[in-house]
């Protein structure tokens, strides 16, 4: 019992538009840059909704005042910068600035969160087989005591409580650590999309916005205008239903709250379809590109050979062919195959 004790505690580059002489150069470059910084300087940018196709008058609200934040005009320099040093017609520079974000702050998060996780999943047995056993001592003591059912069952979860704590401390991995990458990438995302959205209406008649209405490829030339043929918002519903269809084939247990937040996700990427298809192709492109590089990164993390270069703890749950799992229980699910 005095093994058993301790664990209890008892109360007492855009498309450049070109010259005469068609050429376009580094000269081009560094005044489209300073074009940007004069225009910084000028009025304040004329931005609506969000969920608007184009903007007129003068921001309002909480919109106008998130649009001309020092994190968004960073983002706006920074694609200035990243277009005008790379020669990249804007399409390709959004693609690639997504890219790159992605790859450098939220994949190093994403791995940092699959390690906490996976030490919290092999922390469970330990979990139970503790919990258990302080059931059994709550129990005896509070015979010994004459407690009634309530008391047992706040002394039970009070000290439980306490114990996991200890665990997650020895183990550094509180829960509460793997919601970084929510924290960074969420605000990056608005940031990056309202920069874009500036950068396509808000400064009306600059040059970088001319840019941007002939900065697009294929069928949405017009990085200014939304993508009437949907073929944009369409691409990313569905490429974020496959994130959250992957994720929901995994071979683990789920809370309650799990199967609530995936079924949120899955509502959330059906709404962002008309979302996307009423904004500047310029964000839906960002937010298509974005999607894309985190279903790679997904997929990147389930790989054995991945996890073992990023410490990540082998759980119960991890498989040598994660690859073949998902697509067996995408088409199980689906009823692709009979």
């Amino acid at each position: 019992m005095a093994a058993q004790a301790r664990h209890l505690t008892l109360p007492p580059r855009p498309v450049h538009a070109r010259g005469p002489d068609g050429t376009v150069g580094g000269l081009r470059a560094r005044r489209t840059l300073r074009m940007w910084r004069l225009a910084r300087r000028g009025p304040p940018l004329t931005v609506a909704a969000v969920v608007a196709a184009s903007a007129s008058g003068s921001p309002g609200g909480w919109y106008g005042w998130l649009a001309q934040t020092a994190p968004v005009h960073w983002a706006e320099g920074g694609l200035v910068a990243l277009q005008a040093a790379a020669e990249l017609p804007w399409w390709a520079a959004i693609v690639c600035g997504g890219a790159a974000l992605r790859t450098a702050v939220t994949l190093p998060l994403a791995a940092h969160q699959s390690r906490l996780l996976a030490k919290l999943e092999n922390l469970q047995p330990e979990i139970k087989k503790l919990s258990e056993r302080l059931r059994y001592e709550v129990s005896v003591r509070g015979k010994q005591l004459g407690w009634s059912d309530k008391v047992a069952r706040f002394h039970f979860k009070k000290n439980l409580r306490r114990i996991i704590t200890e665990l997650y401390i020895r183990d550094n991995c509180h829960p509460f650590k793997a919601t970084l990458l929510v924290w960074v990438q969420i605000p990056m995302w608005v940031f990056v999309s309202l920069a874009l959205r500036n950068c396509s209406v808000g400064a009306l008649n600059s040059e970088v916005q001319e840019q941007f209405s002939t900065g697009g490829t294929l069928w949405f030339t017009d990085l200014t205008a939304p993508d009437s043929t949907w073929i944009l918002p369409v691409s990313l519903g569905l490429l974020n239903l496959l994130i959250v269809e992957i994720f929901a084939s995994q071979k683990m247990e789920v809370s309650r709250f799990q199967k609530l937040a995936t079924n949120f996700f899955r509502v959330l990427s059906v709404v962002m379809i008309p979302v996307a298809a009423t904004v500047p192709s310029s964000m839906a492109l960002y937010w298509l590109s974005s999607s894309f590089m985190g279903l790679s990164h997904n997929l990147l993390l389930r790989s054995p050979t991945f996890r073992r270069l990023c410490c990540i703890p082998r759980t119960k749950s991890d498989s040598d062919t994660p690859y073949r799992d998902i697509v067996s229980a995408l088409t199980t699910r689906y009823g692709f195959k009979k």
